[in-house]
Parts: structure tokens; C-alpha cells; sequence
């Protein structure tokens, strides 16, 4: 039929022309969701194992600075100087301030000192040390975080045995057990308290992407021999070992027997 001028010619609506252009661009916009839900599938994979390794190794590292720190506390005699903070370990890398880490962040070991003892990093009062919190409900007795041990993961061995870029932290407190309201002596009353010959070690590490661990474990000073019972001459490490408390504490050169972690906090509190 030939059209005839002046008419409008209208579409045949049953016309199905252009509608395989629209199923495939719908097509493609599937294939394309898909793809991209794919790719956020394994990126998150990924990310969660990354992690995971990450907060192992930060772990282990808060476990090797522990272990290094309890190679010399079980030995002093003075606690008090200890507890006090005039007597510190061996491994440190200097005078207390910041620290760099591989990954470019900071560290201030003053600030991280006053967050363990009362939230804050600008500082602690008195009053703020002995506050009853949900962390340190002990009051006048919780531990009062003293530096002992820090470094770099690498120079707990000699150079070039460790690749580690992890940062470890050690303090140590008085056993909250105590009643004499003193954290920064043992036992200062003389009653034979609960905690005496007792303290506490809190290490920590600190690692690429914000990864961090804490680790506290309680150590009892290993009580000499009576000689009632004719014990005589000096008996070697292994037995000193043995005679650590074996309720919630670490013993040097045995596993840790319990682990707990806050998953509000991100805190690991190991026994």
C-alpha cells in the first residue's frame, strides 16, 4: 500500500524492533553485578586473611617479648625497685618517647603508659590511676603499668635472624590481689597478702596496618627451699621453673594454658 500525503503513519505497535538491544544491555549490566560481586568477594577474602595472619603474628610477638621479659624477672630479688620502675630489663631500644614504625606510624611509649593505667594519653592523675573502671576495678590496687622491656621484634635475636615488623611492649604491675593499697611496692604492709612475691606483665605488640595484640600473664617470684627439709646447694632453672604458681600464671618454657579474648575491646588476655 503506498502512503498517501498528508497522513501520519504510526508504528506498528507489535513491531519488535530495538528489543534484543535492551535484553542485551540488561544482559550485560547482570554480568557486570556479578562480576563486581565477585571481585568484592575475593578483595574481602583476601582482606580477612591478611588479617588473620596479621593478628597471629601479632601474637607471637606480644609471646616473644613476654618470654623475653620473664628471662629476668623471675631472678630479682628486688621487686619493689621493679615495681617502682628503677629497675628495667635489659632489652630496650633507648629512652622512653616515640617509635617509628616499618609502616611510617608512631608509637609514643609515654601515651600507651597512661592508656593502660588510666584511658588517657595526655596523662594520669593520681585520682584517675585508683578510679574503679570496668578495666581496672581493683581501685587503690590495680596495677600501676611501669615500662620494663621494649624493641623491635628483630633484636630479640642477633641480627639478621628475625624479619619481623612488629614492635613489642612489656610493663609490669602489682598483683591486684594485694590489700595495701601501694601498686608501686610489693606487699608494702608486711601481711603477707594474696599477692606477695607476685606480679603482673602486660606486653603488647604493634605491627603493619594497625595490627596489635596484648598478652597479661601473673609471675609468683619461685619461693627458696626450706631447710627443714634438707634442701642444700642451688638447684638449676628447670626447678625454678617448677616452683612458679600454676594457677593463671606462665611458666617459662611451658604453653600458655588458656586464652580469652575481648572481642569489644580487641584485647588478649592469655594464662
Amino acid at each position: 500500500m503506498k502512503p498517501v500525503p498528508g497522513q501520519r503513519h504510526l508504528t506498528d505497535p507489535r513491531r519488535e524492533e530495538g528489543s534484543a538491544v535492551v535484553v542485551a544491555l540488561m544482559a550485560m549490566m547482570l554480568m557486570t553485578a556479578l562480576g563486581m560481586a565477585l571481585v568484592l568477594t575475593t578483595s574481602t577474602e583476601t582482606m580477612v586473611a591478611a588479617n588473620y595472619r596479621s593478628g597471629q603474628e601479632a601474637l607471637y610477638a606480644a609471646e616473644a617479648g613476654l618470654e623475653r621479659a620473664l628471662l629476668e624477672v623471675p631472678g630479682m630479688s628486688d621487686l619493689d625497685g621493679v615495681l617502682g620502675g628503677s629497675i628495667v630489663s635489659t632489652f630496650t631500644d633507648g629512652s622512653t618517647g616515640e617509635r617509628a614504625l616499618p609502616d611510617g606510624r608512631r608509637l609514643n611509649l609515654t601515651a600507651l603508659t597512661n592508656v593502660a593505667n588510666c584511658g588517657r594519653t595526655a596523662g594520669c592523675s593520681l585520682d584517675q590511676m585508683n578510679a574503679v573502671t570496668a578495666e581496672r576495678p581493683w581501685g587503690a590496687n590495680s596495677p600501676r603499668w611501669r615500662l620494663f622491656a621494649y624493641g623491635p621484634v628483630n633484636a630479640l635475636l642477633p641480627a639478621g635472624q628475625l624479619n619481623s615488623p612488629y614492635y613489642v611492649v612489656v610493663w609490669v604491675g602489682d598483683d591486684p590481689a594485694e590489700t595495701d593499697n601501694d601498686p608501686t611496692r610489693d606487699d608494702a604492709a608486711g601481711a603477707g597478702s594474696p599477692g606477695r612475691g607476685v606480679i603482673v606483665l602486660r606486653a603488647e605488640a604493634f605491627g603493619p596496618h594497625g595490627s596489635h595484640k596484648r598478652i597479661e600473664v601473673a609471675v609468683q617470684r619461685p619461693v627458696p627451699e626450706s631447710p627443714d627439709n634438707g634442701y642444700s646447694g642451688q638447684r638449676g632453672q628447670d626447678e625454678q621453673n617448677r616452683r612458679y604458681r600454676t594457677a593463671a600464671v606462665q611458666t617459662p618454657g611451658q604453653q600458655l594454658t588458656e586464652m580469652r579474648m575481648n572481642l569489644t575491646t580487641g584485647a588478649m588476655v592469655v594464662q
